[in-house]
């Protein structure tokens, strides 16, 4: 049986840009975005998780071939196509996903469905840094950084990049000044997260919760899976969305 058979297909579009949904559960909403190379067994799990902890989630397919397992192959795949694409940002510094704009649609229309605070929003490795340019609009009230890897953290300038444009990165600022608190996570010894974790501390200061796991792992919620780490997000979402 297909691991998303359970799950609602459907599209959402805004300002010409479509991407697939897949959509599960009740309660307050929260938006799962995959790692590369996609929709994977792990990130699926993973979103099965939080609508068993009583949240609606949607995860939207930005990459890949859904169900497609985490290997190098499929990353291979998947990698040269993303680099080049324009929807992402992958070397540039100061600048925010095109992406971003398009995944604030998807909030503001989950929440505009579900109402409540605001939804949540988890982006993870490659899109992990998405969700912090997702707390933009109003409609995240619950962001979270689980390894953010944008840019490539090639060189210190790009490592301590947090791929936001100046512009994104006042609202952020303005945002986390009003309360909105943003949940980051990685293990210590990863060095695809660079110096992210010290810019954002720098930015927004107690706004910035750091759970920073031992070890050299990677994907915390996923592949390398914490159960710290999960349940650090629930809990997160739980306070907020509730």
């Amino acid at each position: 049986m297909s691991l998303l058979s359970s799950w609602t297909h459907g599209t959402h579009s805004d300002d010409g840009t479509t991407h697939p949904t897949y959509r599960k559960g009740t309660g307050p909403g929260v938006i799962v975005i995959h790692e590369m190379p996609g929709l994977t067994p792990g990130v699926i799990g993973f979103g099965e998780e939080v609508v068993a902890a009583g949240y609606t989630v949607v995860m939207p397919q930005l990459l890949g071939t859904p169900e497609a397992p985490m290997t190098a192959v499929n990353v291979l795949k998947v990698l040269p196509r993303t680099c080049v694409s324009r929807e992402f940002t992958t070397m540039a510094r100061g600048e925010t996903s095109p992406v971003a704009v398009w995944l604030r649609s998807l909030a503001r229309s989950l929440h505009e469905e579900l109402g409540g605070p605001g939804v949540g929003a988890l982006g993870m490795c490659f899109t992990g840094g998405f969700a912090l340019a997702m707390m933009v609009d109003t409609s995240v009230a619950a962001p979270v950084l689980a390894q953010p890897s944008l840019p490539f953290a090639v060189g210190r300038r790009r490592a301590a990049d947090l791929n936001l444009s100046a512009g994104d990165l006042a609202a952020v600022r303005s945002r986390a000044a009003g309360g909105c608190e943003v949940l980051g996570l990685r293990y210590r010894k990863d060095p695809a997260v660079g110096t992210r974790f010290d810019t954002l501390t720098r930015e927004i200061g107690d706004a910035f919760i750091r759970v920073e796991l031992e070890g050299r792992g990677h994907s915390t919620v996923t592949e390398h899976r914490s159960q710290e780490a999960v349940d650090r997000v629930l809990a997160f979402f739980g306070e907020k969305l509730s």
